[in-house]
């Protein structure tokens, strides 16, 4: 079972909190972001309606509709969670959710488009922007000073910008030397 377009994946299960169907989530981004969800998506098992949400730093913990003892919780571990878009609450200016970056063009220091961003991801350390380019497709860290989201007129992100201090080979080039 796929997640439904238009959602933005918040993490994956830890495991039960409590013993009354709470599940601990990692989070990927912002926890506050999950504390006020209606409904989240669960991979495998599709929309469960959200009873309560509580912060356990550095988490959040989950009490979903169905989902009430220790061993339901339990089922759970390691399954992605996702929400709605549309369900996500506003972010204040100059701050922007993943899913927003979805699309947007790559540009090189010198403003030529580069690729397009396909998706963000968690590489662990650091969040990796999935780029696809005419040489195909690369990961391409999501970190200051070499990457810059620029905003538009409505101060959402419009382009992600390669600075100049960017590292040589970000975007496959030079893989034809390589071999």
């Amino acid at each position: 079972m796929t997640a439904p377009e238009d959602t933005t994946r918040l993490g994956y299960f830890l495991g039960p909190h409590g013993v009354q169907g709470g599940v601990k989530v990692y989070v990927l981004g912002d926890p506050a972001q999950l504390l006020d969800l209606p409904r989240v998506w669960v991979e495998g098992r599709g929309w469960l309606r959200v009873r309560r949400a509580e912060s356990v730093p550095p988490g959040v913990a989950l009490h979903l509709a169905g989902v009430t003892t220790r061993e339901g919780a339990e089922a759970l571990r390691d399954l992605n969670v996702f929400a709605a878009d549309s369900d996500l609450p506003e972010l204040e200016e100059g701050s922007y959710y993943y899913h927003e970056l979805r699309g947007l063009p790559v540009l090189g220091a010198d403003g030529a488009r580069l690729g397009e961003v396909r998706d963000v991801t968690d590489g662990g350390h650091q969040d990796l922007l999935v780029v696809t380019h005419e040489r195909g497709e690369d990961f391409v860290p999501l970190q200051a000073p070499y990457v810059v989201v620029q905003s538009g007129e409505t101060g959402r992100p419009a382009a992600i910008a390669l600075t100049e201090d960017a590292p040589g080979g970000l975007l496959g080039e030079g893989a034809e030397e390589a071999r």
